[in-house]
């Protein structure tokens, strides 16, 4: 088959974590060619590990054969190596954000166009099992028409290691500009929610940078006692309004305890959601009849039929019906693959899209557009108005459901 070539540029945590294994060993149709990191250890490290070259990021730049980009840099690089490439003549992957600013992603989109060529970007988890089964589940009519959307996740990041941004490995980048929590996480959410919903019409919300100045704790760390400045928002808590009518809360918080609820609720139920940052989570429904006593039926009566007949009276054969079922939550399965190791997911994705002459499913449009919602709660915190979003995006085309073996799950992409 046709394997589409890829250079990667950072060379981190997230690419020796999550990226690189998959990229090489999981999909067929990737073919990393050569890796490169400012710091040189760390492209060693790829090429002794993996078998791919140790490259210079101009190297890639100018290789005539390789036809994506995969940015794993931290945020604030994104924009200048994204950037680069696209105006090399590359196709661009870039890690979550595609920008640390909507004013940046802006300048991206628009470098895509002048360019002609593809930017994608992470997160990319919304093609994993329990997302693509949810969005089945939704579209199929399982809870009736979609009302509301709740996501919540708050957890409590403080510089408490005594090598806190003094190391590579201990760059926190989720205090820094563009890695911040909303950005960092809250992606995974709307992304996830564009999946579900499409597009979001306007935006309102409280909150930002709670606590920009903060204190070195750690009495091992060299500047132990001193402040430094966090510069990106902590906390928000926001209204969204989506396109097709769907409204949904939006909260989320590096500044208080852990805490995670991700729920759709329906004119005719509630569907209970996973972890967006994980592809393998359990889902559940609530609505009536979901799990009907099979027993106490009346003979002829379906399940779901609205009405049980309970046993009463003085004689045996007579029956009272019970007009009123109530609702009962039983967990649904999983109907789609990509459960496991599935980071580069979106990647694949798009060397499909390349292939097949269609759009990729993780679109820049996606990603510009949620960081445009992010931009426009911040906007409506420092304002107190309604911000009116001014971009939209394509709703990504679902997976085909499968039950392929985990290798063979790949097959779906290629559409």
């Amino acid at each position: 088959m046709k394997r589409v070539k890829v250079g990667v540029i950072g060379c981190g945590g997230i690419c020796k974590s999550a990226y690189m294994d998959t990229m090489v060993n999981r999909f067929a149709v990737i073919d990393v060619v050569g890796a490169a990191d400012k710091i040189d250890a760390r492209a060693q490290w790829m090429a002794d590990h993996y078998g791919v070259r140790k490259m210079t990021v101009d190297e890639i730049l100018n290789d005539p054969e390789i036809e994506i980009v995969v940015n794993l840099t931290y945020p604030e690089s994104h924009f200048e190596i994204s950037g680069a490439a696209m105006k090399h003549g590359k196709h661009v992957y870039c890690e979550k954000m595609m920008a640390p600013a909507f004013e940046e992603a802006t300048e991206l989109m628009r470098l895509m166009k002048e360019y002609n060529v593809l930017h994608a970007t992470a997160p990319d988890t919304f093609l994993g099992a329990w997302e693509q089964s949810a969005r089945k589940y939704l579209d199929d009519g399982l809870i009736g028409a979609p009302v509301t959307v709740h996501a919540q996740v708050t957890m409590r990041y403080q510089p408490e290691s005594p090598f806190f941004d003094t190391k590579p490995k201990h760059f926190f980048f989720p205090l820094h500009c563009g890695g911040g929590f909303p950005f960092d996480l809250g992606g995974y959410y709307l992304h996830e929610m564009i999946n579900l919903f499409g597009s979001v019409k306007r935006v309102t919300g409280f909150g930002g940078n709670l606590n920009p100045r903060r204190v070195f704790t750690n009495p091992q760390h060299p500047r132990y006692g001193e402040t430094f400045t966090v510069d990106t928002p902590t906390t928000l808590l926001a209204a969204l309004e989506f396109e097709n009518g769907v409204l949904g809360t939006f909260h989320i918080s590096s500044d208080s305890y852990l805490s995670q609820s991700f729920v759709v609720t329906g004119t005719d139920g509630a569907m209970k959601l996973g972890d967006p940052n994980m592809t393998n989570a359990r889902l559940s429904v609530t609505r009536a009849g979901a799990a009907p006593d099979m027993e106490t039926l009346m003979p002829g009566m379906q399940p779901g039929s609205g009405s049980v007949a309970k046993a009463g009276g003085e004689d045996d054969d007579v029956q009272q019906l019970v007009e009123f079922t109530p609702p009962q939550t039983v967990e649904l399965p999983l109907l789609h693959g990509f459960y496991s190791a599935c980071r580069g997911v979106g990647l694949a994705d798009m060397c499909y899209a390349l292939i097949n002459k269609r759009r990729p499913r993780c679109h820049a449009d996606i990603g510009y557009h949620s960081i445009e919602i992010i931009h426009g709660i911040q906007e409506s915190c420092q304002t107190g108005k309604i911000y009116e979003m001014t971009t939209t995006c394509g709703r990504p085309a679902p997976i085909a459901p499968s039950a392929y073996s985990a290798t063979g799950q790949e097959r779906t992409l290629d559409d």
